[in-house]
C-alpha cells in the first residue's frame, strides 16, 4: 500500500486535477491520498492558504467578509466547473467558508489555525467528489475520525504519540481510495491545530508510518532532487537515491525540495519516500531511505549545497587554550542574549563562532561584541558578515579517504580561499567556510571535480 501526497501546485487547477487523477488511477497500490490547498496557478497568483489568512484577519478586524469569501470560493468553483460537478459540491464548500466567520474561538491563534486548515480540508472534499464523479471509488476521512491528535501551539502543532495507535486501529475500505486533508490535526479538546512547516508533507509522513505503508510518494513540481542548485550549476545530475541523514545534512545549507523535518515520521516508521513530479510522473524521481536501508552510493558525494546566511565572530588571544573556563564565559554571554550558535572551530590562540545571521539584528550584534570584549578581553576581535557555508555530503565520504583532499584541491586550484573546514562526526559531510563572493564558484568547482 502506498500513501501519496500532492502539493499545492499539483492541485491548483482542473487541468492539474486531471494529472492527479491519472496518477491515482495508474497504480492500485496508491490507496491513501493526502491533499494540499490549491497553490499558485501562475507566478503572481495568490495561494488559497494566503487568501484564508487574509479572511482570518478580516474577521479579527470585524470587517466585511463577502468579497474574500467569494475570492476563495472562486478558486474551488473553477475546478468544480471543469469537472461539471453538481451544484451541491460548491454549495457545501461555500457554506463551510461562511460558517467559519460565525464560529467562536478562544483566541485569535485558534481562529487563524482553523481558517488556514480549511484550504486542505475543502480541497480534500473536492478531490473526493471529483474522483467519485470520474468513476474512482473514494472516501473522505476527516483527521478527527482518523484520530490524528496533536499538541503544542495552534499554529505550530506537534504530533501526539497516541495518533499512531489510533491509525493502527483505523480500518481502510478495501474497494476504494481514501482522501485525507493534510496540514492539520485536532487537539484533545477538539480544536484544529496546524503544523508550522511542511504541513501536508507531515500528514503524509504520519499516515505512512501509522498505516504501515510500503512507500510514501511525495508529488511536487520537479523531476527529482538534484546534486546541486540548478541556478548555480547548469543541468545538474539528479539524485536517484539518498539517505535521510544525507538529506538532513544538505538541508542545513538550504538544499531541499520540501522541509526535511516533515518526513521524520516516515523515516521513523522505516517507510521509504519517493519524491516525484506530478507533471512528469514517469520520471523515477528521488528515493529517500532510512539509514538502515544500506545501499551502494553511486558517487563519493551525493550533493552539494551552499548558504550565504551566516556570520562569524572571530577572536584571537594568546594562550587561549590554557585558560580554563574561557568557552564557558563565552557561552554565558550567548545565553544572556538568547543566542544560539552553529559552529565553533578553534585553534590554540584563535576561536571562530559561526551564527545564523537571520536570527540576529544589529543591536544584538553590537551588545554581543561589547560584552565579549569586556568579559574575555581578546587581543583581537572581528565580526565577519561575509561568510558562506558549503556542505558536501555523501554516505560514500566515510569510505573514501581521498574525498576531502579532492574537495580542497578543487577550491585551492581555482583560487578560492577556505576560511574553515570541518568533517562531521557522522563522517558523511564536509563543511567549508568561504567568502560569500566565492560560494557559487566553489559549488561549481566541487561539482565539476566529482560529476564531470
Amino acid at each position: 500500500m502506498k500513501v501519496i501526497k500532492f502539493g499545492g501546485s499539483s492541485l491548483a487547477t482542473g487541468e492539474q486535477f486531471e494529472k492527479v487523477i491519472k496518477i491515482i488511477n495508474d497504480d492500485l497500490e496508491r490507496k491513501v491520498i493526502v491533499t494540499s490547498a490549491p497553490g499558485k496557478r501562475f507566478p503572481n497568483d495568490t495561494k488559497v492558504t494566503d487568501l484564508l489568512i487574509q479572511y482570518a484577519q478580516i474577521v479579527m478586524n470585524q470587517s466585511d467578509t463577502q468579497e474574500i469569501i467569494q475570492r476563495i470560493t472562486d478558486r474551488y468553483q473553477e475546478i468544480v466547473d471543469y469537472f461539471k460537478l453538481t451544484d451541491s459540491t460548491l454549495k457545501l464548500i461555500k457554506d463551510k467558508l461562511i460558517k467559519l466567520s460565525h464560529d467562536r474561538f478562544s483566541d485569535n491563534d485558534h481562529l487563524l489555525a482553523a481558517f488556514k486548515a480549511h484550504g486542505e480540508y475543502l480541497n480534500a472534499i473536492l478531490l473526493n467528489n471529483v474522483l467519485n464523479a470520474q468513476g474512482i471509488k473514494s472516501v473522505f476521512i476527516d483527521p478527527k475520525i482518523a484520530g490524528i491528535v496533536v499538541h503544542g501551539q495552534p499554529n505550530d502543532a506537534d504530533i501526539s504519540p497516541e495518533t499512531y495507535f489510533n491509525l493502527s486501529k483505523l480500518s481502510l475500505p478495501k474497494d476504494s481510495r481514501v482522501v485525507f486533508p493534510g496540514f492539520f490535526g485536532y487537539s484533545k479538546n477538539g480544536s484544529i491545530y496546524t503544523f508550522s512547516r511542511g504541513g501536508s508533507d507531515i500528514t503524509g509522513a504520519i499516515l505512512s508510518r501509522g498505516l504501515n505503508a510500503d512507500l510514501y510518494e511525495n508529488f511536487t513540481d520537479v523531476d527529482a532532487i538534484y546534486v546541486a542548485n540548478n541556478k548555480i550549476v547548469k543541468h545538474p545530475q539528479a539524485i536517484k537515491k539518498m539517505s535521510y541523514r544525507e538529506m538532513r545534512e544538505l538541508s542545513y545549507a538550504g538544499f531541499s525540495v520540501f522541509q526535511d523535518e516533515a518526513i521524520i515520521p516516515a523515516v521513523k516508521g522505516q517507510v521509504p519516500v519517493n519524491v516525484k513530479n506530478t507533471n512528469n510522473p514517469e520520471a523515477a524521481g528521488t528515493m529517500i531511505v532510512p539509514e538502515q536501508f544500506i545501499f551502494d552510493p553511486a558517487n563519493q558525494i551525493t550533493g552539494i549545497a551552499c548558504s550565504k546566511r551566516f556570520s562569524a565572530l572571530y577572536l584571537h588571544r594568546y594562550l587561549l587554550n590554557k585558560e580554563v573556563g574561557f568557552t564557558l564565559k563565552l557561552l554565558k554571554i550567548f545565553y544572556k542574549y538568547n543566542i544560539s550558535y552553529e559552529h565553533m572551530p578553534s585553534g590554540i590562540d584563535d576561536l571562530t563562532v559561526i551564527f545564523d545571521r537571520s536570527k540576529l539584528d544589529k543591536d544584538i550584534i553590537q551588545k554581543l561584541c561589547r560584552d565579549v570584549k569586556e568579559t574575555l578581553q581578546p587581543d583581537y576581535l572581528e565580526w565577519i558578515n561575509d561568510y558562506a557555508i558549503i556542505m558536501v555530503v555523501g554516505e560514500g565520504i566515510a569510505h573514501n579517504i581521498n574525498t576531502i583532499g579532492k574537495v580542497i584541491d578543487s577550491l585551492t586550484q581555482n583560487n578560492i580561499a577556505i576560511h574553515m573546514i570541518n568533517q562531521g562526526a557522522s563522517r558523511i559531510s564536509i563543511m567549508i567556510g568561504t567568502q560569500v563572493a566565492d560560494a557559487d564558484n566553489a559549488v561549481r568547482q566541487i561539482y565539476k571535480t566529482f560529476f564531470e
